[in-house]
């Protein structure tokens, strides 16, 4: 559908989330805790802070939880019996001031979800969430969405995008018919935009450093180099921190938990920077330096996923350098892959 532009008044927003929580629906929003901004459910938009540059966590444990029970089991008689959890009793969420990185991490997400199956799971979460997205302000050293074809006002992902002017009150663009059914909810707080709204000067500038093209295609050719790989993960730990920040990364892990007679199957979030990730019930590693490691890390956002699923698999959000407890900077690798000798 055609983006529509409304103006959303500032003191409009709490009414806003007045209207959605009093709908039935959750609404999640950044919160600040302590040092930390995170998404968490909220009940009115004081308890929201929409002036964060990043959370730590991304928002996709609304979509892909942490931790998430697929099935439980149960012994009775000589039989075992499963039960599938009801996904339709899901409840219906608004995420709101999500930014455009975040938003358009969702469609990363949806393509490895329902790549050749179709997740139920995913599908069925994602089909009762919403997006309120807010444009970014303002970015710090770490942010480089302008380098994987996005920007801080980008509506990729976004059921409606918040924009704030400079008279604080909110462009609002209605992009999908999610949003528009969210603007029906309260229409008299969605007004006419103001024929002069300037969303450009209101965004953040984020400095564009090279395109995701390129570093996928120079990750394929120097694929062999294990020299460039190893140097660059020298001081990699394996922590796994970087996959468990980042908005886009989807591997996981099946464990069952109980006895022989009853209990759970979950799904659990893993990662491929792990050592025992790849490991065979051989005891052979295929990838058993974390160069290689970190060099899967890399071809997978840009260069397999181009190739699978069609999109990319970084949103340059930067959650992962910032995560990072030995400051392995993915921007700065990247550009030091681009500028290594051939």
């Amino acid at each position: 559908m055609e983006i529509e532009r409304r103006l959303l008044k500032k003191e409009a927003l709490a009414g806003l989330v007045e209207k959605i929580n009093a709908a039935g629906r959750k609404v999640h929003a950044p919160v600040c805790e302590g040092a930390r901004v995170e998404f968490a459910p909220i009940d009115s938009i004081a308890e929201a802070d929409l002036g964060y540059v990043q959370t730590t966590q991304s928002a996709k444990n609304l979509l892909f939880p942490r931790v998430e029970r697929i099935l439980s089991f149960k012994r009775r008689g000589g039989a075992m019996e499963t039960a599938d959890p009801d996904l339709s009793a899901l409840p219906e969420t608004v995420v709101l001031g999500m930014h455009p990185c975040d938003a358009a991490a969702i469609g990363s997400l949806g393509a490895i979800f329902t790549w050749d199956t179709q997740d139920a799971f995913f599908k069925a979460r994602l089909e009762k969430l919403t997006v309120v997205g807010l444009s970014c302000a303002a970015g710090d050293e770490y942010c480089f969405c302008a380098s994987v074809g996005l920007g801080p006002g980008s509506t990729e992902g976004s059921d409606i995008l918040l924009t704030r002017l400079a008279s604080g009150d909110f462009l609002a663009e209605i992009v999908t018919a999610k949003g528009k059914a969210l603007v029906e909810l309260a229409p008299e707080l969605f007004l006419p935009a103001p024929a002069g709204a300037d969303k450009d000067s209101a965004l953040a500038r984020i400095e564009k450093s090279f395109t995701r093209e390129e570093a996928g295609e120079r990750a394929k050719a120097r694929f062999d180099d294990d020299a460039l790989w190893d140097g660059q993960a020298l001081r990699c730990l394996g922590c796994g921190a970087c996959a468990y920040v980042c908005p886009t990364c989807a591997c996981f892990d099946i464990q069952d938990e109980g006895t022989t007679s009853r209990g759970v199957r979950l799904r659990c979030w893993d990662s491929c920077g792990f050592p025992a990730f790849t490991i065979h019930t051989s005891g052979h590693n295929p990838r058993e330096e974390q160069g290689a490691r970190w060099r899967q890390r890399l071809m997978h956002k840009f260069s397999y996923m181009p190739e699978r699923q069609d999109v990319f698999g970084c949103v340059g959000c930067g959650r992962c350098s910032r995560a990072c407890p030995v400051d392995m900077n993915i921007k700065e690798h990247l550009i030091d892959l681009l500028e290594a000798k051939s």
